[in-house]
C-alpha cells in the first residue's frame, strides 16, 4: 500500500473522529442549556405556586371575615326588628 493512501486514510479517520467529538460536545451543550432552562422554569413555577397559595389563604381569610360580618349584620337586623314597634314579628 502506498504511503499517500495511508496518509489519506489516517486523515479521513482523524477528521471523522474530530467531527464526532464536536457533535458529542454540541449535543452535551444543548442538553445542559435545556437543563438550565428547565431549572429556571421549575423555580418560576414554584414561586408562582407559593404566590397562588398565599393569595388563596388571603382570599379564604377575607371570605371568613365577610361571613362573620354578615352574621353580625343579620344579628343586628334581627335585634332591630325585635325592638322596632313598627315591625310585625
Amino acid at each position: 500500500m502506498e504511503t499517500w493512501l495511508i496518509i489519506v486514510i489516517v486523515a479521513v479517520i482523524v477528521v471523522f473522529a474530530l467531527l464526532l467529538v464536536a457533535a458529542i460536545k454540541g449535543r452535551e451543550k444543548r442538553l445542559e442549556s435545556r437543563r438550565e432552562e428547565a431549572g429556571e422554569l421549575r423555580g418560576e413555577a414554584e414561586a408562582r405556586a407559593r404566590k397562588a397559595a398565599e393569595r388563596e389563604a388571603l382570599a379564604d381569610e377575607q371570605a371568613e371575615r365577610a361571613r362573620e360580618e354578615r352574621q353580625v349584620a343579620q344579628s343586628h337586623a334581627r335585634r332591630a326588628d325585635e325592638i322596632d314597634p313598627d315591625v310585625d314579628t
